[in-house]
C-alpha cells in the first residue's frame, strides 16, 4: 500500500482505487468526560483547533460514565476510518487494573494517535496543621500511622491514585476518605475533615493564594509557573515521584496509517500554538505532543504503573 499525506492509494482486486482526500466529512471526537470538566475544556480546545486546521468540523459527544468506559467501548466498535476519535485521560491507564473485565481490550481495540496534554496537581494541607514540606507530612504521618485522613473523588480518580503513590512510596498509613467530586474534596480540607490532598491547580490556586490552605508540592516531576516557589514531591522527599494527569487521542483498532500521521500531525501543531498552550496553562495544564508510537510506549507503562499502586492499595472499582 502506497500513502502520500492527505490521501492514500490502495491495491484491490480490480485494480489501483484512489482513497479521496482525509477529512471528507465531519469528525466525531467522543469525550470521557461530562462537559464542563478540564477534560472536556481540553477536548474543546482541541476540537476548535483540529476544525480550523482540518477545514472540516470537529465534533465533540461527550460520553461519561464508567470512568470512561461507555466512551472507550463507542470508539472500539466504531469504524476504522478516521471519523470517530477517543478524547481520553488517565483512566484509560487506570480502568485495566480495578476491573477484571472491560468491555474491550485497552491495546488491541484502539489505535493510539498522540498525548496531547499533561495536567498539574498540587498536595495541599490545612495551615493549622504542623506541616511545612513534604518531609514534614511524612515524619507526622509516620509518628501517627492510620490517623491522617487524605480525601480524594471516585475510586481511581487522579486524587485517590496520587495519595496512595504517596503512601506507597513514602511507606506510611494514612486513611482515604472519598468526596463526590474537588469542591467537596476541598470544602473538607477547609473545614479541618481531612488533613491532606491532592488537588487541580486551577481549583486550589484561589485559596492558596488567600492562605486558606497550604501548597507543600507539585505531583508533576517539574515545578510550575504558576507555583514557582512550591517544589515537586520528587525534589522535596521522594524521587521519580509523578502523578501528572495525561489526555491523549485515539483511534478505533486498524484505522489506517495515512490518516492516523495525519491527525498525529496536526497534533503537533496545536501543542506548539502560543495561544492554545496559553489556555491550556489556565487550567494548569501543558500541551505536548509525540509520535503515535511514544504514546503506545506511554500507556503500557501508565497501565503498570498503576497496576502496582492498585495491587499495593487493594483498591476495588465502586
Amino acid at each position: 500500500m502506497l500513502r502520500r499525506a492527505g490521501f492514500a492509494i490502495f491495491l484491490t482486486a480490480g485494480g489501483v482505487v484512489a482513497h479521496a482526500a482525509y477529512p471528507e466529512k465531519p469528525i466525531r471526537m467522543i469525550a470521557v468526560s461530562a462537559p464542563g470538566g478540564s477534560t472536556d475544556i481540553l477536548a474543546r480546545l482541541y476540537a476548535q483547533r483540529l476544525s480550523t486546521q482540518l477545514s472540516q468540523s470537529v465534533v465533540i459527544d461527550n460520553r461519561a460514565g464508567g470512568g470512561g468506559m461507555i466512551a472507550s467501548e463507542l470508539v472500539a466498535r466504531a469504524l476504522p476510518d478516521g471519523y470517530t476519535l477517543l478524547f481520553t485521560h488517565t483512566s484509560h491507564s487506570v480502568l485495566p487494573s480495578l476491573h477484571a473485565r472491560l468491555p474491550y481490550d485497552p491495546f488491541n481495540d484502539f489505535t493510539p494517535i498522540g498525548l496531547v496534554a499533561l495536567t498539574h496537581s498540587v498536595l495541599l494541607v490545612p495551615p493549622a496543621l504542623p506541616v511545612k514540606s513534604v518531609a514534614d507530612l511524612i515524619e507526622l504521618a509516620r509518628a501517627r500511622p492510620g490517623k491522617l485522613n487524605y480525601g480524594a473523588g471516585s475510586t481511581g480518580a487522579s486524587a485517590h491514585l496520587a495519595a496512595e503513590l504517596l503512601k506507597l512510596m513514602a511507606k506510611i498509613d494514612i486513611v482515604h476518605v472519598p468526596y463526590k467530586g474537588t469542591g467537596a474534596q476541598l470544602a473538607a480540607l477547609l473545614g479541618g475533615e481531612i488533613q491532606m490532598s491532592f488537588s487541580t491547580v486551577p481549583a486550589a490556586l484561589p485559596h492558596i493564594h488567600a492562605g486558606r490552605l497550604r501548597a507543600l508540592a507539585i505531583g508533576s516531576p517539574k515545578r510550575i509557573s504558576a507555583l514557582p516557589d512550591v517544589p515537586t514531591v520528587a525534589e522535596a522527599a521522594l524521587p521519580g515521584f509523578d502523578v501528572s494527569a495525561w489526555n491523549g487521542i485515539m483511534a478505533p483498532a486498524r484505522t489506517p496509517a495515512a490518516i492516523v500521521a495525519r491527525v498525529n500531525s496536526e497534533l503537533a501543531l496545536i501543542a506548539t500554538n502560543p495561544e492554545a498552550r496559553e489556555r491550556a496553562a489556565g487550567q494548569g495544564t501543558d500541551l505536548v505532543s509525540g509520535s503515535p508510537q511514544e504514546f503506545a510506549a506511554y500507556i503500557r507503562a501508565q497501565i503498570a504503573k498503576w497496576a502496582k499502586v492498585v495491587k499495593a492499595a487493594g483498591i476495588q472499582a465502586d
